[in-house]
């Protein structure tokens, strides 16, 4: 059997095998709430067989999100319609997983596709941004007005809130956003983060209020349901984060009760120096899985089934997240275990193409598929 293939168990659950969507802004919700769009985006990566579906960062408080068009958790009415979401990708074997998230001072931006760029006017439906300390992103995003140490202290409430949120809504695993220059990661940096309290200056004051978040989230989180934090494991700029300081935080959020790191990288500043490739970000989850001993996942250009097996099995990663290559291709999984000659349970509505007495959501082999959806054929 593939590695690939192998089933993973994360506390009560028991992924069948190591594929993850990735969450993916979509920036198409009015006042946070899901809607159609959001239903048939995240249902059709669950009927392409992904293990493990998640929502795109969704906001635990207004001003919390990217831009005004994102998805959010931050009150009860969000619940009814997500419920929905979620009942449909149980119906076909996926876990739904929700990223929560708060911008930070890259939040009140316009989406990417449209006109304007940049900040939001409050005039326009913009907000007041806020951050560690009252630093820019970037010249045309909005200048963040720093937390008081009160506020600081109310964020993991908001967290809490959205998890139980979440869990209302039939979620069964969370990923807590601390990455991409985003409010956590943004307390993370020394680029972002010059508080001279707390939550400033040392490793463990950088750290604090993320720490403060898992502990909050765990505490509302039920037992058996797995805790993901995602992380930029560097900034890819001098005087930023650093692998190092990713490694320790692992080793703290392991024992916290946090069961895997998706380990993703920069984002947190426009100086950043990236050196992108096929897989450029597996010797950060290596390393930070080797060194810390907690679960990984692996992102960022991950696009071939041989080459996600090939992390999984030289012990890069115990999970690969896609995101671009899920949009490209929504059924991945089924790709992957066909080249991968691994046979893969399928939807009854699509097995019957192939044979009228296949079950329901019956194992479909490798000739079959290749009568049904070649490779070759998909754009």
């Amino acid at each position: 059997m593939p590695h690939l293939f192998t089933p993973l168990r994360l506390r009560g659950i028991e992924l069948p095998h190591r594929i993850l969507v990735s969450p993916m802004c979509q920036y198409s919700s009015v006042d946070g709430f899901a809607n159609e769009w959001h239903l048939v985006h995240l249902g059709s990566r669950a009927v392409g067989g992904a293990a493990i579906v998640f929502t795109e960062a969704t906001a635990v408080t207004p001003e919390g999100r990217i831009s005004p068009q994102d998805l959010g958790i931050w009150k009860d009415e969000h619940i009814e319609p997500l419920a929905r979401i979620t009942y449909f990708l149980h119906q076909q074997g996926a876990v739904p997983g929700m990223q929560l998230a708060h911008a930070g001072r890259k939040g009140s931006t316009y989406r990417p596709w449209s006109e304007k760029q940049g900040e939001v006017a409050i005039a326009d439906g913009g907000w007041q941004v806020v951050g560690p300390s009252p630093l820019r992103f970037d010249h045309n995003y909005p200048e963040p007005r720093e937390l008081t140490a009160a506020e600081v202290s109310a964020i993991p409430r908001a967290f809490a809130f959205a998890a139980k949120r979440a869990l209302a809504a039939g979620f069964r695993c969370i990923e807590l956003h601390s990455a991409h220059g985003y409010l956590l990661h943004q307390f993370f940096s020394p680029l972002s983060n010059h508080r001279t309290d707390e939550y400033g200056g040392s490793f463990d004051n950088r750290t604090r209020l993320a720490r403060e978040v898992v502990e909050a989230v765990r505490e509302v989180w039920p037992d058996h349901l797995p805790l993901f934090v995602r992380i930029s494991a560097t900034d890819w700029a001098e005087g930023g984060w650093t692998v190092e300081e990713s490694v320790e935080l692992a080793r703290k959020l392991g024992a916290m009760g946090v069961d895997l790191i998706d380990v993703s990288s920069g984002g947190l500043t426009p100086a950043q120096k990236i050196v992108t490739g096929p897989g450029y970000q597996t010797g950060f989850s290596e390393r930070i899985m080797r060194e810390s001993g907690v679960k990984t996942g692996a992102v960022g250009m991950i696009t071939d089934p041989v080459q996600a097996d090939h992390i999984i099995r030289t012990g890069q990663a115990e999970v690969v997240l896609l995101a671009r290559e899920m949009l490209r291709d929504p059924y991945f999984p089924l790709r992957a275990a066909h080249e991968l000659g691994h046979s893969i349970s399928w939807p009854a509505q699509y097995t019957r193409a192939a044979s009228s007495s296949t079950p329901a959501r019956g194992e479909v082999d490798g000739a079959k598929y290749a009568r049904l959806c070649k490779p070759d054929d998909r754009p």
